[in-house]
């Protein structure tokens, strides 16, 4: 009996034990958002209000040391977690690692961007640099605000050490807006770390265009959290200098105006990776079209497009919407899920009309040239034929001279652009751009132009359509007395663009 009674008050005793261990957790998970981490029981440093100073007014929320919410307790449940803890422990040994070669400091002012949870923002204080907050669209206090990447809440020059961890800027779509924002709020000589899924040399160096206020500290593959994405690339950038803001000039990397620029030679590697040309003269260009559209290597399809500042897709010589635009790039380019601004070149007014209801598309009723001038067409087409998606658009910009000198064909005066000068003041080195070019024979004209002027830079990929004095599918044996330039001459013109720098594919 005495035994029995023994045990009992073992049992009373070690419950009494167990009810003020939870009492304590559920005292240390409340008042300071803490939780307990494997192999530290119940780690509970108090979590300190954020300073603030350098607030932007357009904050919607501080920590402030109020007493919490029902939603936000609720939301300290995810703090027991497996993945929490385990994202806790990866974000640690980033920091401990930053922390050791001088990147990161205790006394650093930091913010972690875009997250959700703020795993990064406790790992940060848990080393010791109590002096951290995160922004997420939705606040989860104590250790989130309500923010956003694209508009930070705070002031210019407000952090020493700002952080984007796991991808998140691959998920943005407005990666532009972010780097400007970290860029605003870092201050000179503070750190910026950004993990990315950079896959290819394209992506990589499309990042470093975006942040071109800082410098790349350091660059490495490290592993990531987890099997979804067991590789990321952490790249350190400090800020240069505060001077860069405002200035358009330097923000643009517009070519230079002596009609110099370089092509990053990273771009070779694309090319190497593109269809190879076709240097023999197909007898049926019709049906060499066909067979080689399958073939094109299109640059979506080899590199990540994720870091670019917007998507444009010039359509020179677009006829109607149907002839490419409907047809062929909304239906058959490779996006990667990103939204176009769509231009359409087309001096033949009958195709005019159809684009005043296509949305996202701007049409430019002018003639692509190498100057600003007005410009006589000869237009072909059959008196009375009705607009056709593939229907025949505008010819020459020559008219066709009898031997009378009289005029063959139907004649209109339209007016011409300086193409080159126009691309430049639309387009950036951070922008994606994709031309068709389609232009009776002003290929010879435009491109050199696009080259002198340095506009050819600002072009990712061209799909050309070179015009020549082709084999005649109505006529087997006979060439087109349209065109005075030969295959060869096209090929020419394909092999210099290749050469340089530029993804070219032959367009039929």
């Amino acid at each position: 009996m005495r035994t029995f009674l023994s045990l009992r008050n073992f049992f009373r005793a070690l419950l009494v034990l167990v009810f003020l261990l939870v009492a304590h957790f559920s005292y240390v998970v409340v008042t300071t958002g803490q939780s307990c981490i494997t192999g530290n029981f119940c780690f509970s440093p108090k979590i300190s209000n954020y300073r603030a100073s350098g607030l932007h007014p357009r904050a919607s929320a501080i920590i402030d040391g109020a007493a919490p919410s029902a939603e936000e307790l609720l939301r300290r449940d995810l703090y027991t977690t497996k993945d929490w803890i385990k994202a806790v422990q990866f974000y640690s040994l980033i920091f401990q690692d930053l922390l050791s070669v001088g990147f990161l400091s205790h006394k650093s002012k930091s913010l972690c961007v875009e997250t959700p949870d703020g795993q990064d923002v406790f790992s940060l204080k848990q080393i010791g640099v109590s002096d951290s907050i995160g922004i997420f669209r939705k606040a989860s206090k104590p250790l989130v605000i309500k923010g956003q990447g694209h508009e930070i809440p705070f002031d210019d020059n407000t952090f020493d050490f700002i952080f984007l961890g796991v991808g998140r800027l691959d998920q943005s779509s407005r990666p532009a807006d972010f780097a400007r924002e970290i860029a605003r709020t870092l201050k000179p000589e503070g750190f910026a770390v950004v993990q990315i899924r950079a896959k290819d040399t394209y992506s990589f160096h499309s990042f470093i265009a975006l942040f071109n206020c800082c410098k790349i500290v350091t660059s490495q593959d490290i592993n990531g959290p987890d099997s979804s994405m067991p590789f990321l690339r952490q790249i350190v950038l400090t800020k240069e200098s505060d001077d860069i803001f405002g200035h358009d000039d330097v923000l643009t990397h517009q070519p230079k105006s002596d009609g110099k620029c370089s092509i990053p030679g990273f771009k070779e590697e694309l090319i190497r990776k593109a269809e190879p040309l076709i240097l023999e003269e197909p007898l049926e260009p019709w049906i060499t079209l066909k067979r080689n559209i399958q073939k094109i290597r299109y640059l979506p399809s080899m590199a990540d497009i994720s870091f670019k500042q917007r998507y444009v897709y010039v359509d020179v010589g677009a006829r109607s919407y149907g002839s490419s635009i409907g047809s062929w790039f909304k239906k058959q380019y490779p996006k990667q899920n990103k939204t176009f601004d769509v231009y359409a070149i087309e001096a033949d007014k009958i195709f005019h009309e159809q684009y005043s209801s296509k949305k996202g598309v701007k049409l430019l009723p002018y003639a692509a040239w190498i100057r600003n001038e007005t410009l006589t067409f000869e237009i072909n087409r059959d008196p009375g034929q009705k607009v056709q998606d593939k229907g025949r658009g505008m010819g020459r910009i020559r008219p066709a001279v009898s031997s009378t000198g009289a005029f063959d064909g139907e004649v209109d005066e339209i007016q011409g652009f300086d193409f080159a000068d126009w691309l430049k003041n639309t387009v950036t080195e951070k922008d994606f751009v994709v031309m068709k070019m389609d232009v009776e024979g002003t290929e010879f004209d435009l491109i050199p132009r696009l080259f002198k002027t340095g506009a050819i830079c600002l072009i990712d990929e061209i799909f050309l359509e070179c015009h020549y004095n082709r084999w005649q599918r109505c006529c087997p044996g006979e060439r087109s007395a349209k065109y005075d330039k030969t295959y060869g001459q096209c090929l020419d013109l394909f092999t210099s663009l290749r050469r340089s720098g530029v993804l070219v594919h032959q367009w039929w």
